[in-house]
C-alpha cells in the first residue's frame, strides 16, 4: 500500500517537479524521503529561510516550479522574509511543510494557514489520505497557472497513513486566458499620432514568451526598446535597444526615453522604481500598460488586461493592416550617435576615483570585473546600496540571467541562497553574486550550502562596513551613524574556513585572482572581499535624495 506522504512526493515528481530545497525536521523527513525515493534532487540548506530562497531563484533561473520543504511551526516561521518575497515576485513554488495534526493542535503548533494568508500565499491542507494526489496536483497548477507560491501542508497525522485504493491523478484542466475585450483600437489610435514611442517590456512579458514578438513590433513600429530591471537582458544587443529604464539608465539612455511621446509597457507594474520616482519619462508622454496581472498604474492612461505575447500579436497584425506609419525616431537616435552612446552605457563613463586608503570605489571594482566575468552567467544580487555598480556594469544574456532577490518586498539577506538556487538551477552557467556585508552576514549559513553544492560560482562582497542605503538616507536627516557602522569582517577568512578559495580586495590588482580562477576552469566558490570606500553613492539614490 502507498502511504500519504509517499503519494505526495510521487505527485510532486509526476508533475515535472525534479528539484527541492529544504532542511529537515519531524514534519517533514519522511515527506522528504520520500521525495528523494521518487528521484527529486535535493539540496540541504543550512537555514529554512535559506531554502525558500533557493526555490525562488531556481524557478526565476529556470522557469521550472521547485520545491521548498521545512517542518513545522518554526520550520515555517523562518521562511517568512523569503516566502513573502516570492508571493510578491510572483513565483512559481510549492512550500511542502509539516502541518498540525488534523486531529486538533499540539501545544507548540501555530496556525500556519494564517501566516500563510498573511504573506498572501494560497494554501492546500488535505485532511484525507485518499485526497492527496488531488490535493497535491492543485498544489502544482496553482502554483504554474497563477504564478505564486503555494503551501501544501501536511498534517502531522497523515504523514504515515495509507491510502485505501490505488490512488489516480485527476486530468489536466485547461486554464483559459483571463483577458479584458481587444482594445487594438484604441492603442492603434495613439500609435498613429506617436512620433517617438517606446516599448517598455517587463518581467511579465519574458514569462509570457514575448521576447521575439516584441522585437518584430519594435521593429515595426520603429520604436526604441527598453527594459524594467527583472526583465534585463531581454533585447540584449539589439541596436535600438537603450537598457534598463529606472534609476539605473543611463544618462544617455535616461535622455532618449525621456523623449518617447508614446510608451507600450508590456507586462510590468510601472512601479516607483521602474518610473524612478516619476523622472524617467515625460508627463506629457501618454502610457499604454497591458499587463495579465496586477492593477492599473496611476501612470497608465490606458490599461489593457491581457496576455503580452497575445495583444503584441494583435498589434503587429493590426499596425499594417491599418497602414500606421513607421516612426523615424530610431533612425534619428542612430544617426545622431544617440543610440551608440546609450548603447555604451555606464562603462563610457569616466567617474573620479574615489579608491584609497586601503579601500576601492566600488564603481571602479564593478567596472573593472565586468571583462573578467564569463559571458554565460547569472547575476544574483542581494539587496542594498551596493545593487547600483552591478545593475550599471554587468549585462546579462536575458532575464535568466539576473535573480534580483529582495527587490519585490524591500529585504536583505537572501543573496547567498539566491545563488545556490540559481547555480543548482543552472549549471551551464557561470553565477555571480553580488552582496553587501550586512545581506552577506545575514545569510551567511547559506554560503556554506553554496560551496557544498559543487558549483561553479563567484561572491562579490561588496564590504562598506555599515548598512550603506540607511546611511547615505538616513544620516543627513539625523539617524546616529553609529548604530549603521561595523568593523571590517574578514569574509575572505570565513570562506576559506567553508571550503572557498578566496581573496580580499583593496585595489584592481587583487582581481587578477578571477582570471586566475577562470583559467582553471572556474570550479568550485571563488568569493572576492571587496573593501569598498564608504563615500560614494549611487547614481539612483543620489537621484531619488534630490543630490
Amino acid at each position: 500500500m502507498t502511504t500519504f506522504a509517499t503519494a505526495v512526493a510521487r505527485t510532486l515528481a509526476g508533475c515535472g517537479i525534479d528539484h527541492a530545497f529544504g532542511l529537515v525536521g519531524g514534519g517533514n523527513i519522511l515527506a522528504t524521503a520520500a521525495l528523494t525515493r521518487a528521484g527529486v534532487h535535493y539540496t540541504a540548506a543550512r537555514h529554512e529561510g535559506g531554502a525558500m530562497a533557493m526555490a525562488d531563484a531556481y524557478f526565476r533561473a529556470t522557469g521550472r516550479v521547485a520545491v521548498c520543504t521545512t517542518t513545522h511551526g518554526p520550520g515555517l516561521a523562518n521562511t517568512a522574509t523569503a516566502l513573502a518575497e516570492a508571493a510578491k515576485n510572483r513565483s512559481a513554488v510549492v512550500l511542502l511543510c509539516g502541518d498540525a495534526p488534523v486531529a486538533g493542535p499540539r501545544a507548540h503548533d501555530i496556525d500556519q494557514s494564517a501566516l500563510a494568508a498573511s504573506l498572501g500565499v494560497p494554501v492546500v491542507r488535505p485532511t484525507d489520505p485518499d485526497t492527496a494526489v488531488a490535493d497535491t496536483v492543485r498544489a502544482v497548477r496553482t502554483a504554474t497557472a497563477d504564478q505564486c507560491p503555494v503551501a501544501l501542508f501536511l498534517p502531522g497525522d497523515l504523514t504515515d497513513r495509507e491510502l485505501s485504493a490505488v490512488p489516480v491523478a485527476p486530468p489536466q484542466a485547461h486554464s483559459e486566458e483571463s483577458a479584458e475585450a481587444d482594445r487594438t483600437d484604441e492603442i492603434l489610435t495613439l500609435l498613429s499620432a506617436a512620433r517617438r514611442p517606446l516599448l517598455l517590456a517587463g518581467l511579465g512579458a519574458w514569462r509570457s514568451g514575448a521576447a521575439k514578438i516584441l522585437t518584430d513590433l519594435g521593429d515595426r513600429l520603429g520604436a526604441l526598446l527598453a527594459t524594467t530591471v527583472m526583465a534585463n537582458g531581454m533585447f540584449a544587443a539589439h541596436p535600438a535597444a537603450l537598457g534598463l529604464c529606472g534609476g539605473f539608465a543611463s544618462p544617455p539612455a535616461a535622455a532618449l526615453m525621456g523623449e518617447a511621446d508614446l510608451v507600450l509597457a508590456f507586462g510590468t507594474s510601472l512601479g516607483d522604481f521602474t518610473l524612478h520616482g516619476g523622472r524617467i519619462l515625460d508627463p506629457a508622454a501618454r502610457v499604454v500598460q497591458i499587463t495579465l496581472e496586477g492593477a492599473r498604474a496611476p501612470r497608465a492612461d490606458l490599461a489593457v488586461r491581457g496576455d503580452t505575447a497575445a495583444v503584441a500579436t494583435r498589434l503587429l497584425d493590426a499596425a499594417d493592416a491599418h497602414g500606421i506609419t513607421r516612426s523615424p525616431w530610431r533612425e534619428r537616435a542612430a544617426a545622431s550617435g544617440a543610440l551608440r552612446r546609450a548603447a555604451d552605457g555606464w562603462a563610457a563613463l569616466s567617474h573620479p576615483d574615489a579608491s584609497g586608503g586601503g579601500r576601492i570605489d566600488p564603481r571602479t571594482l564593478t567596472r573593472e570585473l565586468a571583462p573578467l566575468l564569463p559571458a554565460e552567467r547569472t547575476v544574483v544580487l542581494d539587496g542594498g546600496h551596493f545593487i547600483g555598480w552591478p545593475a550599471m556594469y554587468w549585462p546579462v544574456p536575458d532575464p535568466a540571467g539576473l535573480v534580483f532577490t529582495g527587490a519585490a518586498f524591500q529585504s536583505i539577506g537572501l543573496g547567498l541562497a539566491g545563488a545556490v538556487g540559481a547555480a543548482v538551477g543552472r549549471p551551464d552557467r557561470t553565477t555571480v553574486a553580488a552582496v553587501g556585508d550586512g545581506g552577506a552576514l545575514m545569510g551567511l549559513p547559506e554560503l556554506e550550502t553554496l560551496v557544498r553544492s559543487g558549483r561553479s560560482a563567484l561572491v562579490v562582497v561588496y564590504d562598506d562596513a555599515s548598512y550603506g542605503f540607511e546611511e547615505h538616507m538616513y544620516v543627513p536627516r539625523g539617524a546616529d551613524a553609529a548604530t549603521l557602522r561595523f568593523g571590517d569582517t574578514d569574509f575572505a577568512a570565513v570562506a576559506r574556513a567553508f571550503g572557498a578559495q578566496a581573496v580580499t580586495v583593496r585595489d584592481t590588482g587583487d582581481l587578477a585572482a578571477v582570471p586566475e580562477w577562470t583559467a582553471r576552469g572556474a570550479e568550485g566558490t571563488l568569493l572576492l572581499d571587496c573593501k569598498i570606500s564608504r563615500g560614494v553613492l549611487a547614481p539612483f539614490l543620489s537621484d531619488l535624495l534630490g543630490h
